[in-house]
């Protein structure tokens, strides 16, 4: 296809987006309204539900296959950095050399690693009773992790990040929201149907299969995200040690 079929291609998809998104647009409440119809029936859906937070509620419940697949597209990204950014044979993997921490760095770093871990553990564990959920904990927990990049270097982060662990919980995390699914199936409803008991409402053991579903995302987000910045660390952390070294050769090579 030549460039100027797929512009023609590309303008005859627009105009019919266009048209259908304008149709789309037109059935909306006006803006400022009292009038919230999907809103008035993911609130009364979430309470009947009891499920505090009304937002995991959605993810989780009313429209937990869509965050499947949100998931999913999650997990293909660090399944395909993997495959992308995974030892080549003509690369060599070197030890990185140890780099001085400000103390400051290193008071700031170490003091902040507990205390995000605990707080991401929190987000994920609430996040049907409140803001948050397995997404942002996830991402908490894994940002946590890498303050021990920040606060000391390379090699203790390797030591505190078994790479090979966090590998199989992203992928069990994935697994985990696809099987939860079939519990659905199981008792006789629909999959991803929530069939297990809701609960006392605002307690944490509410909302029946949102708070599992809601841990499953937690587990595969906070270990996608660490395997996905595990590959680019040790792909950074590889192009410089053999950038060194190939300096130090050629400087060697130049005074013979």
């Amino acid at each position: 296809m030549n460039r100027r079929a797929r512009g023609v291609a590309f303008l005859a998809a627009a105009a019919v987006f266009a048209v259908f998104f304008t149709l789309a647009c037109t059935g909306l409440p006006h803006f400022g309204t009292a009038d919230h119809p999907y809103g008035t029936r993911a609130v009364a859906a979430a309470v009947r539900q009891h499920t505090a937070n009304v937002i995991s509620s959605v993810n989780f419940d009313q429209r937990a296959l869509d965050t499947l697949g949100e998931e999913s597209i999650l997990f293909g990204a660090v399944l395909g950095s993997v495959v992308l950014l995974r030892r080549a044979r003509d690369e060599d993997r070197a030890e990185p050399a140890p780099r001085p921490v400000l103390p400051s760095t290193l008071l700031l770093g170490a003091g902040l690693l507990p205390v995000t871990v605990l707080v991401g553990g929190y987000v994920v564990a609430h996040g049907q009773l409140s803001p948050g959920g397995g997404f942002q904990g996830g991402v908490l927990l894994a940002t946590g992790l890498h303050l021990a990049y920040v606060a000391a270097d390379y090699r203790v982060l390797r030591r505190v990040r078994p790479l090979a662990v966090f590998a199989a919980l992203d992928a069990i995390g994935a697994g985990a929201f696809t099987a939860l699914g079939f519990a659905g199936l199981i008792a006789g409803g629909a999959f991803l149907e929530n069939v297990l008991p809701l609960g006392t409402f605002n307690q944490l053991a509410s909302g029946g299969l949102v708070p599992l579903v809601n841990a499953a995302v937690g587990v595969e987000v906070a270990s996608g995200v660490i395997v996905l910045v595990a590959q680019f660390l040790d792909q950074a952390v590889e192009i410089d040690e053999r950038a060194a070294r190939d300096a130090g050769r050629r400087a060697g090579g130049d005074g013979l």
